[in-house]
């Protein structure tokens, strides 16, 4: 397809008609008259051979097709506010941008929070969001970091996209306060366990089944950080990066692996299409400091590694 062919406004107007359901109120959304916007319908519905939105009683519902338009659209959009809001100079000091990034609350919670400190004192006007990520994410990276900045993610879950190493962690057991200050291979096979758990990210399971465990789930959380809190005042256990063991609140005691476990390398991925744009590269540049940085707080922690929480 000769995309200089077509009139980009009717992604516009597509997506419009799509969310809103409803001509009137589409063309309002985006600036147009009622006929205006009916002639876009119009096109639209000649250009898929589709009617798009079909009337159901007094309204309009999605044909199977318009469903599907319905998030590849939204998608489109926002890649194309991205590549048009693209900068070649960046000044973080005078900037009002905002930048989304998506990850699990272990990684929001570790890295974003550096990551918000320096943004107060070097890019006062710079806006951070930190929003949850989805199995979604996941399945179709491309697609779905076209919409934001950027993906805090360890590896070996996604590949193929840039990405930027940003520091690495370990794995390390938590129990209640008064549990054991030891664990064993058997312990971990024998004890009931607190799990974090999601379809594309399930380091228990991953972990413990290259050594013949398989752990028996009491719990299933899909937030790192709750964690400690289904351990507390159990037998239960539950494997968790130490950064965040280490923040805990709840009374567990944080202790060695009882096993080779591999390494958490967290890092920060991002679309193609970013790769050029100013304000992007001063990010990434930043998340490099602020990844450089926590590495280097590991060096403090060496002598209490494993701790009280």
């Amino acid at each position: 397809m000769n995309l200089a062919r077509l009139d980009m406004n009717l992604v516009v107007a597509l997506r419009a008609l799509l969310e809103e359901r409803n001509v009137t109120r589409a063309g309002r959304r985006v600036g147009l008259s009622q006929p205006a916007m009916s002639a876009s319908l119009a096109r639209l519905r000649r250009h898929f051979d589709d009617d798009l939105l079909a009337r159901v009683g007094g309204g309009y519902e999605l044909t199977p097709l318009g469903a599907a338009l319905l998030e590849r659209t939204a998608a489109a959009c926002d890649l194309l506010e991205r590549v048009f809001a693209s900068q070649t100079q960046f000044d973080p000091a005078a900037e009002t941008r905002e930048f989304t990034l998506l990850g699990s609350d272990y990684g929001n919670s570790v890295f974003g929070a550096e990551l918000a400190r320096v943004l107060h004192d070097e890019a006062p006007g710079v806006r951070l969001s930190l929003q949850q990520s989805s199995p979604a994410v996941v399945e179709n990276p491309a697609t779905s970091l076209g919409r934001v900045d950027g993906l805090l993610l360890p590896h070996g879950i996604i590949d193929g996209i840039p990405s930027l190493d940003l520091f690495e962690d370990r794995w390390v057991c938590v129990v209640d306060a008064g549990g054991p200050d030891l664990l064993t291979l058997d312990d971990l096979a024998r004890l009931p366990w607190a799990v974090y758990q999601r379809p594309y990210d399930a380091p228990v399971t991953r972990q413990l089944s290259m050594i013949g465990v398989s752990p028996r789930v009491e719990v299933s959380v899909q937030s790192f950080q709750m964690l400690p809190n289904f351990v507390a005042g159990t037998d239960r256990v539950a494997l968790m990066q130490e950064r965040l063991a280490r923040q805990a609140t709840a009374p567990v005691k944080v202790l060695p692996c009882p096993f080779a476990a591999v390494p958490l390398r967290e890092a920060l991925w991002w679309h193609p299409l970013h790769a050029r744009d100013a304000g992007h590269i001063w990010l990434r540049e930043t998340a490099a400091r602020v990844g450089a940085r926590i590495q280097a707080m590991d060096a403090e922690h060496t002598k209490d590694r494993f701790h009280n929480a």
